[in-house]
């Protein structure tokens, strides 16, 4: 009954159309003959027999038999009755035997299929397919017992080898955690068998138990298309061009620059240095300033391998808990960078400047150079304040930076200064959080790296080479008698920062309103930045008289999808730092930190972004009382839960009012 076999004997006619049927417990039931499976001929007349009767069918249900049975009966094309599968399997006829063959062949999922009032041999090729199938599903079966017992192992402490069947299951709680609306069944089966709820956080606690993934796995990461790790032909054609590199093919153009005293100057843990100055003394006694970049085009060609999945990336990406590069580390780091005492090619810009600062004149070369010093900000800013003679070119660097500063400035410039954080994570998950001040030597990089950018936009604007110009619309800045009534510093730098518009890229030269250029195009990061890559590209292609690798068409078409993932890749870096902050606030949930009134959100709720100025971090706080922009209070974390992105701050000391100046 319901799906369930049950032997019965039929008693008497119930009705027209109904029978009555005598189960083995001599419990009745009222049938029809379709519902009537097989009826036995000689078989028990009384449902008390019926116990014996089935003890007496027993040993004949061994479906091994059926195999004998399809060898002997495949192809010939004839139905075959439990009547005749009995005298074929047991050389007799009785109730017994006839009931074990039907049995067998109503339960047969292989050889015989039902078609009408018999069963019909299945074609050799349909036995193979359906016994492959079987094998498959009982592997699976045993690999899901055996991946569940690696579970429990796993959940008590112990190692675990994972199987490329186990990993597939795992990476199914992974997608549901990253997609939850999608409702992964292997997910589901799996949280349910461990007793555990089908919810996205179960599934992210169950990983974590495992220890395939950390308490503090980067969603954010995993949920956007930035590749984290690089495929393994990427990585093959790395390591060719590592031990074969390609033909140079600016060998017969590169200007010899090694003699030059070169500085590079990042920070101490940047691992791709794209970028170092030099100072050139003139027969007048006045200086050629020297901007060397890293040229990663020597290793790279447009549209091979390692351009593709640079454009794919768009950018390398920097996290708290380190750096994904945009190229395979070994290249990005190794030949592509520029390596204290090491040759290495070169795009470099030299520049003269006249008293203003302005650009009198400027050259493009590829070059061969040779970086004499790395040296750290800290470095460059402790040369400077101790005015060290016998370096006398970091002191004339920093002099012409300030005055780019200023002609900048005369230009229509907008200096925006905004606290800054810098976040690390250690390998023991121990988080730094460090206030960047703004350093003189930090202003003297920046100035020189907006100064290649001018001369190469120059170049490409006066040559007509479509390469990726940034541009930025005119803000509409709050009138100074506005301005002069919000206190100074982050506050009025804060409401000046939200007038500024997007800056913009694409391939016609377009005024930059904050740098207060008329051209630019970034080209000092081409080891992390593609679309500086792309600068090289036509700027190199063109110093040599080649045709340009790319038309302007088709460079817009790149620059659209680099755009895409650029932006996505910031979100990232972003949300990342968001997390990580978050997270440093709750691990410190005695400490006090000092809060400055930044900007309202929602003022008639009293919402409004504060500045903790210790850390240089920005977060919004409801007050719970009558503010003003610029007031300075204390306040401590209450609540800090970096998982839902939630951070909630108590007030403890009254405000400190600044007064606007």
């Amino acid at each position: 009954m319901q799906g369930e076999r049950r032997l019965g004997v039929i008693d008497r006619p119930e009705g027209k159309k109904d029978w009555i049927v005598i189960d083995q417990g001599g419990n009745p039931h009222k049938l029809r003959p379709q519902r009537f499976d097989y009826i036995i001929k000689g078989g028990p007349s009384n449902y008390k027999e019926i116990g014996n009767f089935l003890r007496e069918v027993q040993p004949y249900l061994d479906p091994s038999g059926l195999e004998v049975a399809w060898e002997l009966l495949a192809g010939e094309n004839q139905l075959v009755t439990p009547e005749t599968m009995a005298e074929i399997l047991f050389s007799d006829r009785g109730p017994q035997f006839c009931y074990a063959a039907h049995c067998l062949l109503s339960e047969d999922k292989v050889y015989f299929k039902n078609k009408g009032d018999g069963y019909e041999a299945r074609s050799e090729n349909q036995v193979e397919e359906i016994k492959h199938q079987l094998e498959v599903e009982q592997q699976r079966q045993r690999e899901k017992v055996q991946f569940l017992q690696r579970l429990q192992q796993a959940l008590a402490g112990e190692t675990v080898e994972w199987s490329e069947s186990d990993r597939i299951r795992l990476e199914s709680l992974e997608k549901f955690i990253l997609q939850p609306e999608q409702k992964y069944p292997a997910a589901m089966e799996i949280l349910s068998l461990l007793g555990r709820s089908q919810t996205p956080e179960a599934a992210f606690e169950l990983l974590v138990d495992l220890k395939w993934w950390s308490s503090h796995e980067n969603l954010f990461l995993r949920r956007s298309s930035y590749p984290v790790q690089f495929s393994k032909k990427v990585l093959d054609v790395a390591r060719l061009n590592l031990l074969n590199p390609p033909a140079d093919a600016d060998v017969n153009n590169r200007l010899d620059l090694t003699h030059q005293k070169i500085y590079t100057i990042d920070d101490e843990s940047t691992e791709e240095i794209d970028d170092g100055l030099s100072v050139e003394i003139l027969a007048d006694g006045g200086h050629r300033l020297w901007i060397h970049i890293a040229d990663p085009s020597r290793l790279v060609l447009p549209d091979d391998e390692l351009d593709l999945e640079a454009r794919r990336r768009s950018t390398s990406l920097y996290l708290p808990t380190g750096m994904v590069p945009m190229f395979p580390l070994e290249l990005a780091a190794g030949p592509m960078s520029l390596v204290q005492g090491k040759l290495c090619p070169a795009l470099s810009f030299g520049v003269i400047l006249d008293e203003t600062g302005a650009i009198a004149d400027y050259r493009i070369h590829p070059s061969t150079i040779k970086p004499t010093y790395r040296l750290t900000y800290e470095d460059v800013d402790e040369m400077l304040h101790l005015d060290l003679q016998h370096e006398p070119e970091v002191k004339i660097l920093n002099r012409w930076a300030k005055q780019r500063h200023a002609w900048r400035k005369s230009q229509g410039s907008i200096n925006i200064q905004m606290p800054e954080s810098s976040i690390k994570v250690k390998a023991n998950d121990e988080i730094i959080i460090e206030l960047q001040e703004v350093s003189p030597s930090r202003q003297l990089v920046a100035e020189m790296m907006i100064l290649a950018g001018e001369i190469a936009g120059r170049y490409c604007q006066e040559h007509e080479i479509p390469v990726p110009f940034r541009g930025q619309p005119q803000p509409e800045l709050p009138p100074d008698e506005e301005l002069i009534l919000l206190p100074a510093g982050p506050v009025r730098s804060c409401a000046l920062r939200r007038c500024m518009p997007r800056s913009e890229m694409t391939t016609i030269p377009n005024r930059h309103a904050s740098l207060g250029l008329n051209t630019y195009s970034q080209v000092t990061s081409p080891i992390r930045r593609y679309t500086d890559l792309l600068t090289h590209f036509q700027l190199k292609a063109h110093l040599r008289g080649d045709q340009l690798p790319f038309t302007r068409d088709r460079m817009q078409e790149i620059l659209y999808s680099v755009a895409s993932s650029a932006l996505e890749a910031t979100s990232v870096e972003r949300q990342t730092n968001r997390y990580w902050s978050l997270e440093f606030l709750r691990r410190q949930g005695d400490q006090v930190w000092q809060a400055l009134v930044l900007r309202w959100l929602r003022e008639e709720e009293n919402l409004g972004l504060i500045l903790l100025e210790e850390l240089g971090l920005e977060l919004p706080h409801r007050f719970e009382r009558s503010v003003s922009l610029g007031d300075r209070f204390q306040v401590q974390v209450s609540r800090s839960d970096p998982h839902r992105d939630e951070i909630r701050f108590r007030e403890l000391s009254g405000f400190v009012s600044s007064q606007a100046s």
